[in-house]
């Protein structure tokens, strides 16, 4: 099933032009032919060639986001993933008429190169005297497409076309001749390859949802930007460091005979332009991440990276993927080709087009690892032992597996009641207590260092709202265990120190029980605790009902103030932060 299939939309026939017209709004140097879909530049140097291209919509900001000084001149739409027709991409090059003549740009799939070269041809049978005016440049650039696959079609444009459109816009903007601007989109589409890769298929508004078959833990490499099945699956999904490598490999490969496209030398002298392509429905979170583990590839490789662009180019519609670009640059062996600063100099040209994202004109320097500050030891103010070590260490380790454990439950609730994270938050305390509890850093021959270590954990791994709130708690309770200098730490000694921990914790926050919060089970669980500290079981029933009641409470503070009460009542879902405080209290009395 596709990720996501609900959109915002007037109809779904509309959205095209609907879009077109938004687009224009927003950029008045941009002008608009509704009737044929064509975006095109509303005052242009007719003195200079024109730069046309389009094809289906849904591959936003490609095609008409690239419509601006210095990149296109006109973009034609189709409708969602489907192909302008002729008379069309006509009404375009009749927008762009100049003086110079007209380069025609598309991505190699058949229903554009038919529909923009029958324009072409009518265009030449209607003006003899000039039929050399309008010249073609297909791109195919996907490198998932193998030779014998792609024997007759050739390869499938994807992302690569807009550094195509890039570095042959800029050279018509400074004047050269329809030929060379043609010379040097071909050279370009020649040394581009790129690779795809999706967790699930999108979905074309107005249609029915269709079921994609991938698996929830499986993702496909090589799919189409219109839905296109891959060339592989694979399951479970491969960490950024294992699955970066292996699509890299298949552009700058020599050896493999389906999908060695574009002559890579692999002895340490090849230099890239490195586009990572957002296709649609990727957060930037992962987006930037994949493009730090697509340097540290090539940097591994011996390849130099002359330039970097991350950002949203080539689309397909709401697809959760990416795709990686190279552009292989001149050596300087071939004596008609272009130069390594002509091409940078091009691609490094201002341009005022709504999509050419910026990026900095400069090398990209070799990876060097983030420097990480250690981690402060723990000071050893008061030696403080638990009545049992062995017993508060079991204690320990099996709330932190409780609260891993539940993380899916906690996050399904938080999904509800609030904004998603609070089940991973607790996750990743959790996971971090045991790492310190591995090394000896949480120990019940020292209670207090470890109290400590377990607020820098909340501190440093969960952050947030959540973060803070454990760090200050047992911060607190810390400074409370203190108290009464070094010896054993009874119930008596833990049932003040939970109290003052409490009393501080409130002078940081407005929620006091009832308020469907985490505050809920841990206040009733101080209360009766410091009633009777010999009897945990008691305090920790108690505060599992204070948790169970917030599926019925009204929310006062915290995440689920802000989510409808009408929604909470109806799915009795319990707040997410009380409900990890039982989880971590029920299993310490296990």
């Amino acid at each position: 099933m596709v990720v996501q299939s609900k959109h915002f939309l007037n109809t779904a026939p509309s959205l095209v032009v609907d879009s077109l017209e938004g687009l224009c709004a927003a950029n008045p140097q941009l002008a608009l032919d509704a009737g044929n879909k064509v975006l095109y530049l509303a005052s242009p140097d007719r003195s200079k060639v024109a730069l046309v291209c389009g094809g289906g919509s849904g591959h936003e900001p490609s095609h008409v986001g690239f419509v601006g000084e210095g990149i296109l001149n006109a973009a034609v739409c189709g409708t969602v993933f489907a192909s302008p027709n002729a008379s069309q991409v006509r009404r375009a090059i009749d927008l762009v008429e100049n003086e110079k003549g007209t380069l025609i740009i598309v991505k190699n799939y058949t229903g554009d190169i038919l529909n923009f070269g029958l324009a072409k041809e009518q265009y030449a049978a209607t003006h003899p005297e000039t039929d050399d005016n309008v010249l073609f440049v297909v791109v195919g650039d996907d490198v998932a497409v193998g030779r014998t696959q792609g024997s007759i079609v050739g390869r499938r444009g994807l992302a690569g076309v807009c550094i195509v459109y890039k570095i042959a816009g800029a050279l018509a903007h400074r004047g050269a001749s329809l030929d060379e601007v043609f010379d040097i989109a071909n050279w370009a589409s020649n040394r581009v390859g790129t690779i795809g890769v999706g967790l699930e298929h999108c979905h074309v508004p107005g249609t029915t949802i269709q079921d994609t078959n991938l698996g929830p833990e499986e993702i496909e490499i090589g799919l189409g930007i219109h839905n296109e099945s891959g060339i592989s699956r694979i399951s479970p999904i491969p960490p950024l460091h294992e699955l970066v490598p292996n699509l890299v490999e298949k552009i700058t490969s020599t050896t493999d005979k389906e999908r060695s496209f574009l002559p890579f030398k692999n002895n340490g002298e090849d230099n890239v332009v490195l586009l990572v392509n957002n296709l649609g429905g990727l957060s930037e979170l992962e987006l930037y991440a994949v493009a730090r583990e697509v340097r540290k590839t090539l940097d591994n490789s011996k390849i130099t990276i002359k330039r970097l662009i991350v950002g949203t180019f080539m689309t397909s519609l709401n697809m959760p993927g990416f795709s990686i670009t190279l552009l292989l640059l001149p050596d300087g062996t071939d004596p008609n080709g272009p130069s390594e600063e002509l091409i940078l100099s091009l691609l490094d040209a201002e341009s005022n087009a709504p999509a050419w994202k910026w990026s900095s004109k400069s090398e990209v320097s070799t990876t060097a690892e983030s420097s990480v500050t250690p981690a402060p030891t723990p000071p050893r103010s008061v030696q403080l032992k638990a009545e049992n070590v062995t017993g508060f260490n079991e204690a320990i380790e099996r709330a932190c597996k409780a609260v891993i454990a539940a993380e899916p439950e906690i996050t399904r609730m938080d999904n509800i009641a609030g904004d998603g994270d609070c089940g991973l938050t607790l996750k990743d305390g959790a996971t971090g207590v045991l790492k310190e509890l591995e090394k000896g850093n949480v120990t019940g021959d020292d209670v207090v260092r470890s109290i400590i270590t377990i607020a820098h954990v909340a501190e440093e791994s969960m952050g947030g709202t959540s973060g803070a709130l454990y760090s200050i708690f047992f911060s607190a309770l810390a400074q409370g265990l203190v108290t009464g200098g070094p010896g054993v730490a009874t119930p008596q000694r833990w049932s003040k120190a939970l109290s003052s921990a409490l009393e501080r914790l409130y002078a940081y926050t407005h929620a006091r029980p009832p308020s469907r919060t985490l505050v809920d089970p841990l206040a009733s669980f101080v209360r009766i605790f410091k009633a009777i500290p010999t009897n945990l079981t008691s305090a920790v029933k108690i505060a599992g009902e204070a948790a169970e009641g917030t599926r019925d409470m009204m929310a006062k503070a915290g995440r689920s103030a802000y989510v409808d009460s009408d929604l909470l009542k109806a799915e009795r879902i319990p707040d997410p932060g009380a409900w990890g405080v039982k989880t971590i209290l029920d299993a310490l009395v296990e």
